[in-house]
């Protein structure tokens, strides 16, 4: 008995209009409205296509330009070359990294090791966060209980877990992990509950009126309407759990790229820590953008972009 969630107002009349033609699809009195129709329909592939291009060609030419404004104030010296180098002296470093690593570490092993960290750590705040928040959005009790530690965790800077973790678990990889999900939860955990109780009240009286099940109705009309919420705090959450990743590299660590930003910070090679930031930036992004590529198969009436 499910209920189809979020069909766009726009494919209303549309739709009317093909009942009321008998239905099987979009039919037409002559050929030639077909083949108009089927311009249009060409037209629009191509135009989406087209759009598409100057997208991805608009981000290029920023990207361009960015590389263009910081080359040109490392040449005008507006910046002494040790506290801002250039990006030719910023690749230099990246070679560097993949080809003899700094501080006894390859570039490809830090990466690894925080990728880890925050997988371990993402993931499970995920499996905690997605149960507690659907107890407390259907529970009262549960809510009643929970929030009052969830409120308190909350605004908690990460970095003032650290030292208690450390105490409490030593500098192993474990408060590392304990810190991404500390505070990635309640991301989760607040996401999960807006979507619940964002599910359109009409849709449960259509379900409650059709004899629905309270499971029926979490599994067919909860569930689907608060998967998109769920995926929004998840790509909310993967930025706070690279902060809380690196926050907790640069204080208790001996590798990851949080490790190598502080090492290199040390010893003034700005460089080096140019490319932590940049490596850390893409990894951010490659994770989000795998992220909406789940997103777009789990909730494909979710409009994508």
């Amino acid at each position: 008995m499910p209920v189809t969630p979020d069909i766009p107002d726009r494919q209303a009349p549309a739709a009317a209009e093909n009942s009321a033609s008998g239905g099987g699809g979009v039919s037409s009195d002559t050929p030639a409205e077909d083949a108009a129709q089927a311009e249009d329909v060409r037209r629009g592939s191509m135009g989406a296509r087209v759009g598409g291009h100057v997208h991805r060609l608009a981000t290029i030419i920023a990207l361009i330009c960015a590389v263009a404004v910081w080359q040109i104030v490392s040449i005008l010296h507006v910046f002494p070359p040790i506290a801002l180098p250039s990006p030719t002296a910023v690749w230099r470093a990246l070679v560097l990294l993949l080809s003899q690593g700094y501080g006894g570490r390859s570039l490809f092993e830090d990466m690894w090791i925080s990728v880890v960290r925050i997988g371990i750590g993402f993931l499970g705040a995920v499996l905690l966060g997605v149960p507690i928040g659907l107890g407390m959005a259907r529970n009262p009790l549960i809510f009643r209980v929970i929030d009052p530690f969830l409120q308190f965790v909350r605004p908690v800077p990460p970095l003032a877990y650290i030292p208690l973790l450390v105490v409490w678990f030593g500098i192993g990889e474990l408060p590392k992990i304990l810190l991404i999900l500390v505070g990635t939860v309640p991301v989760i955990i607040i996401g999960t509950i807006s979507g619940v109780k964002g599910t359109p009240a009409l849709r449960l009286s259509v379900a409650r009126t059709l004899g629905a099940s309270e499971a029926q109705i979490f599994r067919y009309v909860i569930l689907p309407s608060v998967l998109p919420e769920i995926f929004t705090a998840m790509r909310v959450g993967i930025g706070v759990a690279w902060t809380c990743l690196v926050a907790a590299e640069l204080i208790a660590a001996d590798q990851g790229l949080g490790w190598l930003v502080q090492y290199a910070g040390q010893a003034l090679q700005v460089a080096i820590v140019i490319v932590g930031i940049i490596v850390i930036g893409i990894l951010g992004y490659c994770m989000e953008l795998l992220i909406r590529v789940v997103e777009s198969r789990a909730v494909p009436w979710r409009g994508h972009t």
